[in-house]
């Protein structure tokens, strides 16, 4: 299997998920759908997917071809979005979709500071994945007058490209990491109502 006929199965698994879980969800005589976590982890997958394939196939590539660099400022500097970058404009674009499944990129050492956790959720569940990165940290509280479900995921180092930028730059708080450590996490928010 390619990695594009990969991405796409995942896609594809991913709305099929979300759309079963909508519809028990909504319909109250439905038989119990797929379960919150489930579909958090459908999601995370495709997440995961996209921004390795990104981070591996397209940054990587270019940069070790010389051809092209990601930046920070790649808006201005016309380069490649930093892969970090990449995972939140895409999350930026999702949410103009009208969904109100929510993801976004957190680090317990982040470059930039908002990137850090913003709460005590957040807090807690990137000591859990650092200490089991193999099973996501969830709870399910009530936010306003909805319910919500909400999952971390560790965020791994998956190329050299993601631990020589953490590793090199200037405003970096942790400068050892190495291939496949935690860097911080994914959450994904789910409303259940």
């Amino acid at each position: 299997m390619t990695g594009k006929s990969l991405v796409r199965g995942t896609v594809f698994t991913a709305m099929i998920a979300l759309a079963c879980w909508t519809l028990s969800a909504c319909g109250k005589q439905q038989p119990a759908g797929i379960s919150p976590e489930k579909v958090a982890d459908y999601v995370h997958a495709v997440i995961e997917a996209d921004r390795t394939f990104y981070t591996v196939h397209v940054v990587e590539r270019l940069q070790k071809k010389g051809k092209m660099v990601a930046s920070e400022n790649w808006r201005a500097k016309d380069t490649l979005p930093l892969p970090a970058q990449f995972l939140m404009e895409s999350s930026d674009l999702a949410s103009k979709t009208g969904t109100k499944v929510q993801y976004r990129l957190i680090g317990a050492w982040p470059i930039n500071p908002q990137n850090g956790p913003a709460s005590e959720f957040e807090k807690k569940g990137l000591e859990s994945v650092w200490t089991h990165p193999e099973r996501p940290y969830t709870e399910t509280v009530t936010s306003g007058t909805e319910q919500v479900f909400r999952a971390l995921y560790a965020d791994r180092a998956v190329s050299q490209a993601c631990i020589g930028c953490h590793n090199a730059h200037a405003r970096s708080p942790k400068r050892d990491f190495q291939i496949n450590d935690v860097l911080g996490g994914i959450v994904i928010t789910i409303p259940l109502g």
